[in-house]
């Protein structure tokens, strides 16, 4: 007998060789039915799975992240089952679940069609009605690369595989596919699939390589939620930053510039600039002092902090200076490092917190680059702290303060946090120094009484860190904050301070971005808004729209005293009818319109529209200066 240790704590002994479906059923049937994978000892597996020894069981559904992941993969095979039934002659490279559902990429000598999709899916029901049996197996390296003759793609999948490596396959009725699993017991456990989309993908996303196609779709145990699923893609493309940064005149992109190279326009800017003081302001309040640094540095710096040994494919090739490389930033901390040691520093002097809006320069693939949320130059919302071991607890619960508090004011108020443990394999310092700065990042977030869930092995190589993914309107995760320990650069650059007892010590090095890269902060805040932004962070926070051209002189005044307490303020004085000027500045999503007309002219007041709360009549100007100024203090929502 075995003994299985159940999420809840309990334990129960169960024959040797039991599988993680039949220990579902003994729970109950009810779990039998949707339970789509399991976890063993932290390992995911599958259901068929035999348990030959003590381990912790973690049953999962389709609600868990991995219990998607297995539900997709399955339907991914599905689809592909499909798809070589209709096209016996295509070609299978890979489909994987990823985090919005699923994809296949298949080489095939003619292009998808939009019709072909209908059929695929037709045949797809199909697949599902006839409930096939899922099995798995593996096989020797010569008799798998035998079974695959026919599939060039999955031979050099198996060439790549470590010799010592098991070679799995999953089988349903006539389609078999290399495959390291979990899937699902049967063809019919999947309820409803949608294709979703076609595209076009590389071969191992490598531009060399062969164009295939690619097939993304989604599924689901119940088509109710399917239906949820498309009303979120159509709110989420109505609040496409991309689209409302076009409509909205907030930023553009210029092939002549350069791909993933933002160009903000003057409204962007403003919002940009909102949320630069606004930072500037809080980190002054917090003790950090603000620094700046260059935009290249010599090819020596990047050797001596690793990039070039562990980061040179995202960093830009290099530029010859009076016959030295010289390379653009893809990081700023190493010159947070040399202002660091530019001069001896005592235990007293610590802890140093400082920060920096410094714009970064990473190569990412065309294919890669979407809109603000991954660009090739981008400014990161950046801050080094240096502290004595001993003040490094206190100084990862003052961040994390921070970082909440930042994002909540910016309507963030929902969030996970992930604390991040050593690699398995590449990484910097001993077990000691990963265990001791592990446990200072969890006992911070338990101290500030927040939950937190362990990402095992994802922490950085040079040290663990704690990761916040926020969640928009859409209630979709976002990752921006991150506080990341590091052993690795205090080393390299032979970094230290005078202790107490006179001799010398490495200091302890905190990285930490609380918006992270601000191009991208500002794709999500655009998309969590919808581009109606609240009035502290509005591109223009009020429009004057004037009946007459006689009503020109008053609306000057009045825009005149709002500029007096920095409210940015737009004068339509073009001659269109009234209603037309109030459309459009609805269309701006303008917090405040102001009508002026005879009436508000004579007593001095103005006709106010409020983009949240409708029409609020005429309001006396000093009255309506007072409360705009107040929203904008507040920073109200």
């Amino acid at each position: 007998m075995i003994q299985i240790t159940l999420k809840d704590g309990s334990s129960k002994s169960y024959p040797k060789g039991i599988t993680v479906f039949e220990v579902a059923k003994d729970i109950s049937e009810g779990l039998a039915r949707i339970v789509v994978a399991g976890e063993v000892d932290g390992q995911l597996t599958d259901l068929r799975a035999e348990l030959d020894k003590d381990c912790k069981l973690n049953l999962l559904t389709f609600d868990s992240p991995a219990g998607k992941h297995a539900y997709w993969h399955t339907a991914s095979h599905i689809m592909a089952q499909a798809v070589l039934r209709l096209f016996p002659s295509a070609k299978l490279a890979i489909g994987p679940a990823i985090d919005t559902g699923f994809y296949y990429d298949f080489d095939i000598d003619r292009a998808f069609t939009p019709e072909d999709l209908a059929a695929i899916e037709n045949e797809i029901k199909k697949i599902i009605k006839e409930d096939i049996p899922v099995e798995r197996f593996s096989l020797p390296r010569a008799e798998a690369l035998e079974l695959m003759k026919d599939e060039p793609y999955k031979i050099e999948l198996i060439n790549d595989l470590p010799e010592d490596a098991e070679i799995s396959f999953y089988k349903q009725g006539d389609f078999t596919d290399l495959c390291a699993g979990p899937h699902l017991l049967s063809t019919g456990k999947i309820k409803v699939i949608k294709l979703m989309q076609l595209a076009g993908a590389y071969w191992r996303g490598d531009e060399k390589n062969k164009m295939l196609q690619r097939i993304y779709g989604i599924a689901f145990p119940k088509a109710s939620l399917l239906d949820e699923h498309l009303k979120m893609i159509e709110e989420a493309e109505k609040r496409d930053h991309r689209r409302l940064g076009k409509e909205l005149d907030l930023f553009s992109f210029n092939e002549e510039v350069g791909p993933g190279l933002v160009l903000w326009h003057p409204k962007g800017a403003r919002i940009r600039m909102r949320i630069e003081d606004f930072w500037r302001k809080q980190h002054a309040k917090n003790g950090y002092d603000i620094v700046y640094t260059p935009h290249i540095g010599r090819g020596q710096l990047w050797e001596t902090s690793g990039h070039l040994d562990f980061y040179r494919d995202g960093m830009y090739s290099a530029m010859d200076v009076d016959g030295q490389d010289f390379f653009a930033k893809p990081m700023n901390c190493p010159f947070h490092i040399a202002i660091y040691n530019s001069k001896l520093h005592s235990y007293r002097d610590l802890p140093y917190r400082w920060a920096e809006l410094g714009t970064v320069y990473r190569y990412e693939k065309s294919g890669a680059l979407h809109g603000l949320l991954r660009v090739r130059g981008f400014t990161q919302d950046d801050a080094h702290l240096f502290c004595a071991p001993e003040q490094m607890p206190d100084e990862i619960r003052r961040v994390l303060r921070f970082c909440l508090y930042m994002l909540n004011e910016f309507g963030f108020e929902n969030y996970k946090i992930y604390v991040s443990t050593k690699p398995k394999d590449k990484f910097v310092g001993d077990e000691s120094m990963w265990e001791d700065a592990t446990k200072a990042l969890k006992d911070a977030v338990e101290a500030e009484g927040l939950e937190c869930d362990i990402d095992e092995g994802g922490g950085a190589f040079y040290g663990p860190k704690i990761d916040i993914k926020i969640k928009d309107a859409l209630n979709r995760e976002w990752q921006c904050s991150t506080i990341q320990f590091d052993f690795n650069e205090p080393e390299r650059f032979d970094m230290t301070y005078i202790a107490s007892d006179g001799s010398r010590k490495r200091p302890y090095m905190i990285h930490r971005a609380l918006l992270g890269s601000i191009e991208r902060f500002f794709g999500v805040l655009v998309e969590h808004y919808a581009g109606a932004f609240p009035v502290w962070l509005a591109p223009v926070q009020v429009k004057l729209l004037p009946i007459l051209d006689k009503h020109h002189d008053y609306a000057d005044k009045v825009a005149e005293k709002l500029r007096e307490h920095d409210i940015d303020v737009e004068i339509d004085s073009r001659n269109e009818k009234i209603g037309f000027k109030i459309r459009e500045a609805r269309l701006e999503k303008v917090p405040y319109i102001l009508v002026i007309g005879d009436k508000e002219v004579e007593s001095n007041s103005v006709a106010v529209r409020s983009r949240k709360e409708g029409e609020l009549g005429a309001i006396e100007v000093d009255a309506f200066v007072e409360r705009i100024v107040e929203e904008v203090r507040t920073r109200a929502r």
